[in-house]
């Protein structure tokens, strides 16, 4: 599904929860660490670490705890907050784009490239696709 709308939400003058941070925080609840969720985020561990540590500071309580241990030297386990906050900003996010979806069509069809297929210059021919010698075979 094509992305409609991106949500960030201000919690504060300061304070932002937005897709990034949701998802880092469903990778972790996923994957057991923030080592692993920011690989899959093709992100350092800093920057990670970082935005766990802003969300912590964001809220009253923790949003993960770290997992002490075990064979693999331990991990991140989300918290009771950390499952609420990706639950709630899921559903502002489809509600959100329930919300706008007739808006955001209307405009959509009135763009430039709202009526053309991705890349196609405004005025030019439109060719009907290659058939492969194999299709062509078969045709005939």
């Amino acid at each position: 599904m094509m992305q409609d709308v991106m949500l960030r939400v201000a919690l504060t003058s300061r304070h932002h929860i937005g897709p990034g941070k949701v998802r880092l925080l469903e990778l972790i609840d996923e994957l057991g660490s923030i080592s692993a969720a920011a690989r899959a985020m093709e992100m350092s561990y800093r920057r990670a670490w970082l935005l766990v540590e802003n969300m912590n500071t964001m809220f009253r309580d923790p949003v993960l705890t770290p997992a002490v241990g075990g064979m693999r030297g331990g991990g991140a386990v989300l918290t009771r907050l950390g499952r609420e906050i990706i639950v709630r900003f899921r559903r502002m996010e489809k509600g959100t784009r329930q919300a706008i979806a007739g808006d955001v069509a209307a405009l959509k069809a009135r763009t430039k490239a709202g009526n053309r297929a991705p890349g196609r210059r405004p005025g030019a021919a439109v060719l009907p696709p290659r058939l492969s010698r194999a299709a062509r075979d078969r045709s005939r």
